[in-house]
């Protein structure tokens, strides 16, 4: 069987990803598809809606893939424009394509958008960091998404926007105490696995965020000033070379799902396993 081959649509404008970079970061779409590869003898392209017209690479559109993922983004879905209007639609498509489809945070929104459903800046505020106590519901603990995943977790986010409105036919997954944190929505022929936070991201890649986000980390009061957000960054720096290390597991209160990559990446490494890997090996045999 040929190589599956995964669409990962990058959320973010062309801006951002300088940014990012900059701060110590990788290129969304470039990251994410660096994770997906680390898991599964996968090949990847990249396409940036924010930026301008989606051409697929494969030459036959969206038939060409077994997966589609979509990065998160500091865009606001609710603002509306072309750039995010084309990301919805590139979500509809994928939908309507039947394949197997993944979104983390953004993507999670896009893809809510695109079922049907609304989403709304968060009344409780940004969720930064470790996103705390998120507990499976029944629906989660019997999900295959969550298999290997602890009953109750953090996980690494960044996110001011949550889900307003589900769409017909979602299942709640998981939530803590700032919303929902994970969905599978079914629209037509397609499913999608979504999370409201980032298994893709290392402690590294928050690290870069943080610096990025700085002067509106501090102006939302979740640090002090820049020398608390500066040792918040050292102590993630920290993590990102020994995510065991006991004084700040302690200190940020991580249990394994984020002191182990197997509990981290479940859910992607899942999503690979269960639902690509699958698909791809139907699409060849046809």
């Amino acid at each position: 069987m040929a190589q599956p081959s995964i669409l990962v649509i990058d959320g973010n404008r062309a801006a951002t990803r300088e940014q990012q970079v900059a701060a110590g970061g990788q290129p969304s779409g470039e990251g994410y598809a660096q994770v997906l590869k680390s898991l599964a003898a996968v090949s990847c392209d990249i396409v940036r809606p924010a930026d301008g017209e989606v051409r697929f690479a494969s030459g036959s559109g969206l038939a060409g893939y077994d997966g589609v993922a979509i990065t998160g983004s500091a865009l606001n879905v609710y603002d509306g424009g072309a750039h995010i209007e084309r990301q919805i639609d590139l979500a509809r498509a994928v939908f309507a394509a039947g394949v197997p489809f993944f979104g983390s945070c953004w993507g999670l929104q896009v893809a809510v958008c695109a079922a049907g459903g609304r989403v709304r800046r968060n009344p409780l505020g940004r969720e930064f960091g470790f996103a705390r106590r998120i507990e499976l519901g029944d629906a989660g603990r019997r999900h295959p998404m969550f298999r290997g995943k602890p009953p109750v977790f953090e996980a690494i986010t960044v996110h001011r926007d949550d889900i307003e409105q589900l769409p017909d036919g979602a299942v709640v997954l998981a939530s803590n105490d700032m919303g929902l944190q994970a969905v599978e929505l079914r629209h037509g022929p397609g499913t999608c696995w979504g999370v409201q936070y980032h298994p893709e991201y290392s402690f590294g890649e928050i690290a870069a965020t943080a610096l990025r986000y700085g002067a509106a980390l501090i102006e939302e009061q979740l640090f002090a000033d820049r020398a608390e957000l500066e040792a918040f960054v050292s102590d993630l720096r920290t993590l990102m070379r020994d995510p065991r290390d006991r004084r700040l597991t302690w200190k940020h209160g991580l249990g394994p799902a984020l002191q182990q990559d197997s509990s981290r990446l479940a859910e992607l490494r899942n999503w690979l396993e269960l639902q690509v890997l699958p698909y791809a090996r139907q699409r060849h045999a046809r």
